[in-house]
């Protein structure tokens, strides 16, 4: 998995001597009994699981959410996804997006990183050659 620089080096830190448990700890102790591996031993907390991140995530994006249905906020998927999208349409190569995003094809791909109209006329714009020999650019 590959991360832009801020990210990179807060989660290296977070992550420092840990190998394979979720990164985020739960608000407070566990009301259920919990396997010795997943609490933290200085604070009795337990990690927190994707599931309630993904709850906290969408609780939290509510506010940035369609007007007409703030009930739900945003998805962790719909977060990857729009990464996906962004990627795409700052020109990364579908090789990388499909490195970076773990997908087995560029099929499964394409549903998810959807460049917008004006990134694809942007592109167009940008390599149009016919338009470059006319201005005189390389």
């Amino acid at each position: 998995m590959s991360w832009q620089i801020g990210a990179a080096m807060l989660l290296s830190w977070m992550l420092a001597g840990r190998a394979g448990r979720p990164v985020f700890l739960a608000d407070g102790k566990p009301a259920r009994a919990v396997a010795t591996v997943d609490l933290r031993p200085v604070t009795g907390r337990a990690w927190m699981s994707y599931r309630r991140a993904a709850e906290i995530f969408e609780h939290a994006t509510c506010s940035l959410a369609d007007p007409v249905d703030r009930a739900q906020g945003f998805t962790l998927r719909q977060l990857r996804h729009t990464m996906l999208t962004y990627e795409a349409e700052n020109g990364t190569n579908t090789a990388t997006l499909l490195a970076r995003s773990r997908h087995a094809s560029v099929r499964s791909l394409e549903r998810h990183a959807r460049p917008g109209t004006e990134a694809v006329a942007a592109h167009v714009t940008a390599t149009d050659l016919a338009s470059k020999r006319r201005t005189g650019q390389r």
